[in-house]
């Protein structure tokens, strides 16, 4: 083993020689503790968050009811079709019971793809655009029973109960002699003849005829009449009132001035 070499290259010491506290201050420091974390770089940023779980949540024919959702994607690489829609986040859900179908119109556009519900397994979309629209309307199928006014049996009657009749075409008929609906129901039923499908699917009268409802019902409505009025003048006015109400807001600040210093003395 080499001896061992101090500040001066000409002294040396033997290798078995025990170094004393006399020598130390004599030593070279070349020793420096390494840093435990590193400082830069990739090293204090945030870590990758959680998956957001993106992706099909309803595969094709697979059921689904109002409010479940389909498809979660960022961005909108699907679109809602047929009883679907879209929420604010892009997720698509359900708006009717049904099954799930994935597909593309290219009447509508070329290169979207979009995602439907239908009512019957197997059903295909994009419907043609000629053909009516399907849509559930909550109503029960039920067999239609056969039958006319003359073959069927009338009710019967006990002893001390009144006769209502039966209403053939709007006229009640009550054993031999019948009879015309007064004014009012008269009137009801023109109203509901005049109902048309509005924008909303919305059975209702035009606004024109609401509008004049109380002169059909001859019920007199007190109208204020209009009375033209002369507009810079009101214009001039109103800046009048807006230079006296500054003159006194003025005025008040300089008074409450004056009694804050009269306390100070």
């Amino acid at each position: 083993m080499p001896p061992l070499c101090l500040r001066s290259p000409r002294f040396t010491l033997p290798s078995h020689t025990c170094l004393s506290s006399q020598w130390t201050p004599f030593l070279p420091f070349h020793h420096s503790r390494p840093a435990s974390h590193a400082s830069q770089g990739r090293a204090n940023k945030a870590a990758p968050g959680p998956g957001k779980r993106l992706g099909a949540k309803k595969g094709a024919s697979e059921l689904v009811v109002p409010g479940n959702i389909i498809f979660r994607q960022r961005g909108t690489h699907w679109f809602p079709g047929e009883n679907c829609d879209m929420g604010r986040d892009h997720t698509i859900f359900a708006k009717e019971k049904g099954y799930v179908c994935y597909y593309k119109d290219p009447e509508t556009h070329p290169k979207r793809k979009y995602i439907g519900v239908v009512f019957e397994r197997g059903m295909k979309l994009p419907v043609p655009r000629n053909k009516p629209r399907n849509r559930r309307l909550g109503f029960v199928g039920r067999e239609r029973e056969m039958g006319t006014l003359a073959t069927a049996t009338p009710p019967r009657v006990s002893s001390g109960e009144r006769d209502e009749g039966l209403k053939v075409g709007g006229m009640i008929k009550q054993g031999r002699k019948s009879r015309q609906p007064n004014k009012r129901k008269r009137a009801k039923m023109l109203e509901l003849k005049r109902m048309e499908l509005r924008p909303g699917y919305q059975y209702r009268e035009s606004n024109w005829h609401i509008g004049r409802a109380a002169e059909r019902a001859q019920v007199k409505v007190k109208v204020r009449e209009h009375k033209r009025r002369n507009g810079s003048q009101a214009w001039r006015m109103l800046n009048v009132r807006k230079r006296r109400n500054a003159v006194k807001k003025a005025l008040s600040s300089r008074q409450n001035m004056g009694l804050k210093k009269g306390s100070k003395k």
